[in-house]
């Protein structure tokens, strides 16, 4: 008989254990956690979801997650030294229900996360963003995303309804994150959701800190000749995790829905002066809709849309260019690529220049998008600012 370890499911923590006789095993799920009792469409129970979870992690005796492990502590391990697997299911979203699964040795534990797409939105991107973050792994040298273990998918037995899900990397201590009001001085600042050591206001130079660090990511994995780029991407959904120790934060990017061109080029143009126009040019657009989604979130990750203040800025323009010093200027540039990108941003445009491109590209969102009317309503100090701050004015 093939040898099978103990499982245990859990919600939020694992000291709120769930039974299979408990009576949320029978429980639908909620779609999301803005309207947490609102059940829609597919009815899938809690029981639903962790014995699929386990059906996915068990399937060819394990072998996801034996490599997984077998990575993490860099030994070959076989299934019959795992004693014990712990299923915590931690957050309901729009895209996934993920779980934290925590694999136990004698000697050893180690925490992953499992990714589960039930909604129709979530099961149409799961397997391009487990590709995406499979890509950008091999394909860069540093690594500011999850590393992915294996895809699968698993089939609710009563409805007969299939359940996508892969396993990942499990940033451990990093926490989301959200812009809140805080009460003692009247302010809006970001709010750290630390479920151990409690929530807790970020200082203003750790909110710098967390603006240049996202921005810096996003930058590093921007392609300059490809114009591909990691987006959609939103603060609102908990995109990015901080993590806070000796009063210094680390950020990461948990996820990757898409990697694609901004736009195209023409196939068998290779006038260098023409490449050199287009990459800058595309690089100009990247920034400057960097700069406006930076700016973005929704108040406690669930309320209305909010707008940062302009310490976003000063962080997203120095993160900006800290990623592209990662960059190879290709040997088009005569000058590292940062440099020479700032230069033509001060020789090539002006305030207005910002406004009216800043202004195009808002007005290529999707119409129906709930954050355009705040956009709008700050684009054009916005302009105002970034140019300032490109300009040394700031």
């Amino acid at each position: 008989m093939p040898y099978k370890p103990q499982f245990k499911y859990f919600l939020s923590d694992a000291t709120n254990s769930v039974q299979k006789n408990s009576k949320i095993w029978s429980i639908p799920l909620p779609t999301t956690r803005k309207q947490p009792q609102k059940v829609t469409g597919i009815s899938v129970t809690y029981g639903d979801y962790f014995s699929a979870v386990h059906s996915f992690l068990e399937q060819n005796r394990f072998e996801i997650l034996i490599s997984a492990f077998s990575k993490s502590i860099n030994r070959q391990i076989i299934p019959e030294e795992i004693k014990e697997i712990r299923v915590c299911l931690v957050k309901h979203g729009e895209f996934y229900h993920p779980s934290i699964v925590e694999a136990v040795l004698n000697k050893h534990s180690y925490q992953f996360v499992v990714n589960v797409a039930i909604s129709a939105a979530g099961r149409d991107c799961i397997e391009r963003e487990y590709n995406c973050l499979k890509r950008l792994g091999n394909d860069f040298s540093f690594s500011s995303i999850p590393e992915v273990y294996g895809y699968g998918k698993a089939c609710v037995k009563e409805s007969r309804h299939t359940i996508s899900m892969f396993l990942g990397q499990w940033f451990e201590g990093f926490n989301e994150f959200h812009i809140s009001h805080d009460r003692t001085d009247n302010k809006y600042k970001i709010l750290v959701w630390d479920s151990e050591k409690g929530n807790y206001f970020l200082s203003p130079d750790n909110t710098l800190e967390l603006y240049r660090q996202a921005a810096m990511i996003l930058t590093g994995y921007y392609n300059i000749e490809t114009f591909e780029q990691i987006f959609p991407w939103h603060h609102a959904a908990g995109d990015f995790v901080l993590r806070l120790q000796n009063n210094k934060a680390k950020l990461k990017l948990i996820t990757v829905r898409q990697y694609a061109p901004m736009f195209g080029t023409k196939e068998g143009d290779e006038d260098t002066d023409r490449d050199v126009e287009m990459i800058l040019e595309g690089m100009l657009v990247f920034l400057l809709n960097l700069s406006i989604k930076m700016r973005l979130d929704r108040l406690n990750g669930i309320g209305d849309i909010v707008w940062s203040d302009d310490i976003a800025v000063q962080g997203t323009l120095k993160g900006f260019f800290q990623g592209l010093r990662r960059k190879d200027s290709t040997g088009l540039f005569s000058d590292s690529f940062d440099t020479y990108f700032h230069d033509y941003l001060l020789s090539s445009c002006t305030e207005k220049d910002f406004y009216d491109l800043s202004l195009g590209i808002v007005n290529s969102y999707n119409p129906l998008a709930p954050e355009l009317p705040v956009i709008r309503q700050n684009i054009k100090k916005h302009a105002e600012v970034l140019f300032d701050a490109v300009t040394g004015q700031l």
